[in-house]
């Protein structure tokens, strides 16, 4: 659980930044927005599931007891601003925040997150159901809009369920939730994933919606299905779309990923990259385009893509914004210790 190395020492300082300019002691939870301001009214449950994600990633990397400290107060400041509870309306919020405790308890061993991660998928497996053919819906009001963030995070928590407890039918879950998203909201043609169908209740599909988010969480559900099961066909899938977003996705005269916007969207490109590290580790016979992506990515982050303090913009390749918002924050933190992952297990030689 240690590290060093170029990339070790920048994921080191951009945590540091991050926690300096986006803690609200007084508040005891990260600002929604720096400079602060009106944004920081709203509270955003799923942002805060990754600032717990991104708290792991960094006691992965050093092992700091200080560390654990923090991811244990975070949580409980989290809790606390959700109303003292981890349920919410919207299935997919839930199912970051049960990935992050997930990823907490066999970092940590702590039980609190383990039974958090339990209770979580209790209540998140009521989001399937019988409209537009099965499928787990969006949120509890809105139940018969399927979308593939919905989805495809329920298929990945349900397989590490699966390898965490042993229950069967957790890998049950894990495979018919990956079918109907592999199914119904994956391109036959192409491999690129759609994000959802039936938002207006019109039966239609968002083609028009091209996420990289999408793109990550279902190529991360085929890696976590094939460490179940061995069946490398879900890495074939996995494969196929990495290839079809990088055609899709990826500016071609700047090898860059792109801008997607502010809000929530600021959160999508570092979720594509914690899952296509999870390819590169699985398959690193086939890994050498998306390291090449993911390198050229962080360094023109680390060179354009960051301000003097620390604040990083939400194109990579371009100073930040007067304001960023925690969402943005959180993927490029997250792209700095992806790279710093494989540094630490010798993938970018």
């Amino acid at each position: 659980m240690s590290g060093s190395g170029l990339w070790a020492d920048r994921a080191k300082q951009a945590q540091a930044e991050f926690r300096r300019l986006f803690w609200n002691e007084e508040r005891g939870v990260m600002d929604q927005a720096v400079p602060r301001g009106d944004a920081n009214e709203h509270w955003i449950y799923w942002w805060h599931a990754h600032v717990i994600d991104v708290l792991v990633d960094e006691l992965q990397r050093d092992g700091n007891a200080e560390r654990e400290v923090f991811l244990e107060r975070v949580l409980r400041d989290t809790v606390r601003w959700n109303g003292g509870t981890l349920l919410h309306n919207y299935y997919d919020d839930m199912e970051w925040m049960a990935l992050a405790l997930l990823r907490a308890y066999e970092t940590t061993g702590q039980d609190v997150y383990k039974q958090g991660a339990l209770e979580l998928w209790d209540d998140i497996k009521t989001a399937w159901n019988d409209h537009m053919g099965g499928g787990m819906a969006w949120k509890k009001d809105q139940l018969d809009y399927k979308n593939t963030p919905a989805n495809a995070p329920a298929s990945i928590l349900a397989s590490r369920l699966y390898r965490l407890v042993g229950r069967a039918e957790d890998l049950e879950w894990a495979q018919r939730i990956y079918r109907f998203n592999r199914e119904r909201l994956v391109c036959p043609n192409t491999g690129f994933v759609w994000d959802g169908m039936n938002r207006l209740g019109d039966g239609k599909i968002d083609y028009d919606w091209k996420y990289t988010y999408c793109q990550g969480v279902f190529l991360g559900a085929g890696i976590e299905l094939y460490r179940c099961t061995g069946d490398a066909a879900y890495l074939a899938d996995a494969q196929r779309t990495a290839q079809a977003a990088a055609s899709e996705l990826v500016d071609t005269s700047t090898g860059m990923l792109p801008r997607e916007g502010n809000d929530d969207c600021g959160l999508f490109k570092g979720i594509l990259v914690r899952y296509l590290v999870g390819l590169i580790r699985v398959q690193p016979e086939l890994a050498e385009p998306w390291l090449r992506l993911l390198l050229h990515n962080a360094e023109m982050l680390w060179r354009e893509g960051r301000s003097d303090a620390g604040l990083i913009s939400l194109s990579w390749m371009d100073a930040p914004e007067p304001v960023v918002q925690l969402s943005g924050q959180l993927s490029g933190v997250m792209l700095l210790e992806a790279i710093a992952v494989l540094e630490r297990e010798g993938l970018l030689e």
